[in-house]
Order: C-alpha cells, then sequence, then structure tokens
C-alpha cells in the first residue's frame, strides 16, 4: 500500500508540475476525449470524457467523465471522474460528449448517455442533466429522468442522434440547447435548466456530423461542429446574427487530426486570449477509442471569421 502511494504521488507532481508550455495532448496520464471548457473564478475547470478501451477494442468504452482545472492553461490537475452514466437511474451504456456550465450560482452538467428500455424510453441516446453547487460537484441528477429521449427527434431514423450537447446562454438570458448526430437540433430552455420551453428544431448545417459548440463574439453568433469535409472529421462552422439562424457557412476551421477519426471542439477566451480545444489519437497506444486533448491558440480576422487552426505538439504558453 505504501508503495503504491508514492507511485500516485509521483504521477501526480508528474501531472501537475510548473511546466512552461502546454506540450499537446495536455492531459498525458489517462485517455481523454470530447473537451467541454469553463471559467468560473480565473480558473479553466474542463469536463471531458474517458477512453478506456485496449488496444484492440473497435469501439469506445467510457464509463465516466472527468474534470480538470487550471489557473495557466498550461499545469492540470485531475479531479477524478465525478460523473457516469450510472448516476442517472434510467443511463447505461457509455459517457459521451458532455458539457457542463455556470448559471446563477449553479452548475448544470449536460450529458449523453443511452437510456435504459423502460415507461420513458424504448432506448437509444438520451441527454441528461446533472447539477452541482460547485463546479467539482458533487453532481446529481437534476430531474429523475431524461431531458431529451430518442423519441421526441423523428428527423433521424437511428438511436444515437441525441448526444453531444451544448448549452449556449444569450445576453437576454435565454437559454439554448444545441445537439445531434447527422442532424443538428435546437430548442430554448426554462430558466431552471431543466425544462423544455417550445419545440424541437431540426436543421442541416453543411457537411454536419457531431459534436456542435456555440457560443458568441461580438455580436456574432457561431456554430462550430465536427463536420464531414473530409474523412476522417475536421471541424467547420457557420456564423449568423441570430442563436437561432440562419447559419452560413463559412468552412473548414481545423483538418484532420492525429490518429483518431473523430475531433471536437471546445472554444474558450481567458485572460485576453483564444483557446481551441480539441482531441486526437496522438499519446503513445493512442487511436480513435483512446483519445487524448489538446489545447492551441484560435484567431480571428477583423471581419469575425476564424483563421484556420494548425495542431501542434507544442501548444499554448503558460499565462499569469
Amino acid at each position: 500500500m505504501k508503495f503504491k502511494s508514492i507511485i500516485i504521488y509521483l504521477s501526480v507532481l508528474c501531472f501537475t508540475g510548473s511546466k512552461s508550455s502546454a506540450q499537446n495532448p495536455i492531459i498525458k496520464h489517462i485517455f481523454t476525449a470530447d473537451p467541454a471548457p469553463l471559467v468560473h473564478n480565473d480558473t479553466v475547470f474542463l469536463y471531458t470524457g474517458h477512453d478506456t478501451a485496449s488496444v484492440h477494442d473497435t469501439n469506445y468504452k467510457m464509463p465516466d467523465w472527468h474534470v480538470f482545472s487550471s489557473a495557466d492553461m498550461v499545469n492540470w490537475k485531475d479531479h477524478g471522474a465525478l460523473l457516469s452514466p450510472k448516476t442517472f437511474s434510467w443511463g447505461t451504456g457509455e459517457a459521451y460528449a458532455a458539457q457542463c456550465i455556470e448559471y446563477k450560482g449553479k452548475f448544470y452538467w449536460f450529458v449523453a448517455t443511452f437510456h435504459k428500455n423502460d415507461v420513458n424510453s424504448k432506448g437509444g441516446a438520451a441527454i441528461g442533466v446533472a447539477v452541482s453547487d460547485s463546479p467539482t460537484g458533487p453532481f446529481k441528477d437534476a430531474i429523475g429522468k431524461a431531458l431529451i429521449t430518442n423519441e421526441m427527434t423523428t428527423d433521424m431514423k437511428h438511436g444515437w442522434d441525441d448526444i453531444d450537447p451544448t448549452i449556449f446562454v444569450d445576453d437576454d438570458g435565454q437559454v439554448y440547447l444545441y445537439w445531434g448526430n447527422d442532424s443538428c437540433k435546437w430548442v430554448k430552455l426554462k430558466n431552471n435548466m431543466i425544462e423544455l420551453d417550445g419545440p424541437i428544431t431540426a436543421f442541416k448545417p453543411k457537411n454536419y456530423i457531431e459534436g456542435p459548440w456555440v457560443y458568441k463574439r461580438n455580436g456574432q453568433y457561431y456554430l462550430v461542429y465536427a463536420g464531414a469535409g473530409t474523412k476522417p472529421e475536421m471541424i467547420e462552422y457557420c456564423m449568423s446574427t441570430s442563436p437561432v439562424g440562419p447559419w452560413e457557412y463559412k468552412g473548414v476551421i481545423q483538418g484532420n487530426v492525429s490518429n483518431s477519426f473523430t475531433t471536437h471542439p471546445g472554444i474558450l477566451d481567458f485572460k485576453g486570449k483564444s483557446y481551441f480545444f480539441y482531441h486526437n489519437g496522438a499519446l503513445p497506444t493512442g487511436g480513435s477509442y483512446r483519445r487524448s486533448i489538446c489545447v492551441d491558440y484560435m484567431y480571428y480576422n477583423p471581419d469575425g471569421t476564424i483563421q484556420k487552426i494548425i495542431e501542434t505538439t507544442t501548444g499554448v504558453e503558460k499565462v499569469k
């Protein structure tokens, strides 16, 4: 037991040491995917999936979601697995892409997993909500049932279209939920964050596959997503003057990443700089089912369009 404790202690030291640059991938001690960053009290909290598939597996094994934090964008602390599909009585299967946001002093973690076959759903992917008073939990199911079930969306005929939730709160306080595989869906939420406030709308941005991320900057709205410009996935985007569109396609932000079929965007402004989070398969023994999160700088043109992001191994510099 003493030897094991020493090993754990040393691994934490290596992981949270005083590096001066991020050195992609930024998380090296476990395989992580689907980054969702959040700023709270001058600290970045990074919510991630957790890949545990073996090198021989040919599908995802994602048992839980982790939270990491950093005050300088370089040195990251792992707060552990703070949520899993088992948190939800209706949930089963893998811990797919998720996003946590702060709203009126609470933290709402919108997640995707599969639904048990029961009185509320016959199965398929579903979206749930966990809530906490702290960005690092403890989190609990905020509703006691899924917010979105497969039966609520019928434009796609497969059972995994209700995945990859992203949340956006506009300047007027209106909350929007976006999600979807093969089509992008959106709906308004009530300000309790756990009820729909209108009908669900589905649409299909150019080349859209999955993984939407919606935000506003300088009066313009951005819809960033994993797209099918080529195979494997690339990150593409649209812009609009409204959170509900119409969306104008603007092109590719980032091309294919190293050693992973999928990629996933997470975008953040922090201490005067813009950052683009994504995942690849660049760690030793990594791959499409053993992914790793990276971060690079993000730059905008004068008209608000996004410059091409180049995948790097050097990452970003330490901020004060």
